[in-house]
């Protein structure tokens, strides 16, 4: 009987085949995800928590969709969940990059194409947040990599307007490993490093039944981020719009010159006149 999920194409009678297979390859499987970017799953695989309040995890945006720019705090990430590629973002993998990048985009579907960007003004920051803030029935906290993105109309109007109208619910992070570990919940000799990196972290995972059933994951400490993206599932589910504001156009104000200015002008011209 197969109890393990298949990996890279293959299938395992053990879990014990499976580490095997990811301890005799773990360099190579570093390295290979070290050579990538990292985006939202084509098809996703996600456990999601039963009580999830889905009623929190909407943008508290009022109409907004007469106005040409709107102001969006954006959840791009979370730590401290195992996603649906077996990573566990740690607390602290963002301080770093977010301080460091300065020209990140938010893109639509981590497409990066001109027709594919919705804003090339964004900030990042990394925030402390409970999960019961963040609208998901969860104990704890995380740390939350947020946009600040100001997004125009005239740039990518279909996004704005799924913005607008509160339908993007999920994010996802484009980003680049620097550290990260395997973590294997094994009793075997040869597997002990890895069993210290699962003792080490599994506490901390909010979703650690998936974990335990899976029995290994990869824990990142440090990644840099590329781009975030609005997308339609992502490997993370817990990134949701955490608001919407219309940014007011503030025209800018053109005075009339002072009645005495003018009289000053009048006779400074005529004075000019006539000496010629």
């Amino acid at each position: 009987m197969i109890v393990a999920k298949e990996f890279q194409g293959k299938t395992f009678a053990t879990k014990e085949d499976l580490f095997k297979e990811l301890r005799e390859n773990k360099s190579v499987l570093i390295a290979q995800k070290k050579m990538i970017t990292k985006e939202a799953d084509s098809t996703i695989h996600i456990v999601e928590v039963e009580d999830r309040n889905k009623e929190a995890n909407k943008a508290e945006a009022n109409d907004v969709t007469s106005f040409n720019k709107i102001a969006a705090k954006l959840v791009i990430n979370t730590t401290n969940l195992m996603d649906s590629h077996s990573d566990v973002h740690l607390k602290g993998i963002w301080n770093k990059s977010a301080k460091e990048q300065k020209n990140i985009l938010l893109l639509q579907e981590h497409q990066m194409k001109f027709n594919s960007i919705i804003s090339d003004s964004v900030t990042a920051e990394v925030k402390r947040m409970t999960w019961k803030s963040l609208g998901f029935d969860l104990e704890g906290d995380t740390e939350a990599l947020i946009f600040n993105a100001e997004i125009d109309k005239a740039r990518n109007e279909f996004m704005f307007n799924q913005y607008a109208k509160g339908y993007v619910k999920e994010h996802s992070v484009g980003m680049r490993y620097v550290k990260l570990e395997l973590a294997l919940n094994s009793e075997s000799k040869y597997d002990t490093e890895e069993k210290e990196v699962w003792d080490k972290y599994i506490k901390e995972i909010v979703n650690k039944e998936a974990a335990e059933e899976q029995g290994y994951f990869w824990a990142v400490s440090e990644a840099k981020i590329i781009e975030g993206s609005a997308v339609v599932k992502g490997s993370n589910y817990a990134t949701p719009t955490i608001s919407v504001e219309a940014v007011k156009d503030t025209p800018t104000e053109t005075k009339e010159p002072l009645e005495d200015t003018q009289e000053v002008s009048k006779e400074l011209l005529k004075e000019l006149l006539n000496k010629f």
